[in-house]
């Protein structure tokens, strides 16, 4: 169970762009669990892709189902010296499954440092949001997002893809649909894509119970018990509570994995983060289901830390995450 951290020190500049983000979700999020967009987009600025180069990666958009709004831009490494095609990151980003998208700065920044450290070819998917569309249709997005690249030539793209050493990332909100992703893409059988391994980044699950860090760690950044139970009231159907099995996986009601060829997994967790418990509990029901997982844990990071590149961990993260890429790839 989670220790009560030492008190969490900030610079100004990372409490003001903390304060910023979290002032905008407050205002945005309405209490019948809907969600004022124009609000929201205030504070939620957007990058444009940029074919042009910027800090040695170039990023292109791609449609996959307008009437969805299901897309994804791609970010490719151009300072590489080498002509070897490239492994492969799928990422899905954060935000509580009500919040965010692909082309959100902080999510840019972020895929385009993983995609120049690690030189790896990221792909960002953009996904339907709660509670306009609720369970599984983010799951279902995520799915067909893999099917949908998984056909692609990729012929006109600055950089080769090997999608034969793909993996499938996400953080909060994200790393859970990531798990869920990867799940459903045990029982398929892909063209080109084979899934190496899974990078889940302090991953939003939960249940009924309430843990001892969320208990404890009251007045942190970005999280608190009141704003997970309420994205967890827009996402699912109605009528469910914490204990459905896509939010407390290893729970109540949870789908036996032990049996599923499920790739390894890189979970990563902060130790001024409310939902560590529940990761923890991920990790243990992991372990237990026979599945290979790493466990990284930051005792000094908050949830969402590596949307800020100046917080001391987002460098160790990369390194893990290249490490991890490096080790599964070689792997036959």
């Amino acid at each position: 169970m989670a220790e009560t951290p030492r008190t969490l020190r900030l610079s100004l500049k990372t409490r003001f762009l903390l304060a910023a983000h979290s002032f905008g979700i407050r205002a945005a999020s309405r209490s019948d669990h809907t969600v004022n967009r124009s609000v929201l987009n205030i504070f939620d600025p957007k990058a444009a892709a940029s074919a042009k180069p910027i800090n040695g990666v170039s990023s292109f958009d791609d449609t996959i189902d307008p009437t969805r709004n299901l897309w994804f831009r791609l970010y490719a490494p151009t300072s590489t010296a080498t002509t070897d095609a490239l492994p492969v990151i799928i990422f899905f980003h954060g935000g509580g499954f009500a919040f965010m998208a692909a082309n959100s700065k902080s999510f840019d920044v972020l895929c385009r440092r993983l995609a120049r450290e690690i030189n790896v070819v990221v792909i960002s998917i953009n996904y339907r949001l709660a509670p306009e569309y609720k369970y599984p249709c983010q799951y279902e997005d995520g799915f067909d997002a893999l099917n949908y690249i998984d056909g692609m030539a990729f012929e006109n793209f600055p950089a080769k893809l090997d999608l034969g050493r793909c993996f499938i990332a996400g953080d909060s909100a994200g790393g859970n649909l990531a798990h869920h992703v990867v799940l459903k893409a045990c029982e398929h059988t892909f063209s080109n894509i084979k899934i190496k391994g899974l990078v889940a980044m302090q991953p939003f699950f939960g249940g009924e119970e309430r843990t001892e860090s969320e208990i404890k760690l009251v007045g942190v950044p970005l999280i608190s018990v009141e704003r997970t139970d309420w994205m967890w009231k827009a996402f699912l159907p109605e009528g469910s509570d914490r204990n459905h099995s896509v939010v407390n996986v290893f729970g109540p009601n949870a789908v036996d994995i032990s049996g599923v060829k499920f790739p390894a997994t890189l979970l990563f967790v902060g130790g001024f983060d409310p939902l560590q418990d529940w990761q923890k509990k991920y990790h243990e029901g992991l372990k237990k289901s026979g599945k290979e997982v790493h466990l990284v844990e930051y005792p000094n990071a908050f949830h969402g830390f590596y949307c800020l590149p100046e917080s001391p961990e987002f460098s160790l993260l990369i390194g893990e995450v290249k490490s991890f890429v490096q080790k599964q790839s070689s792997l036959t």
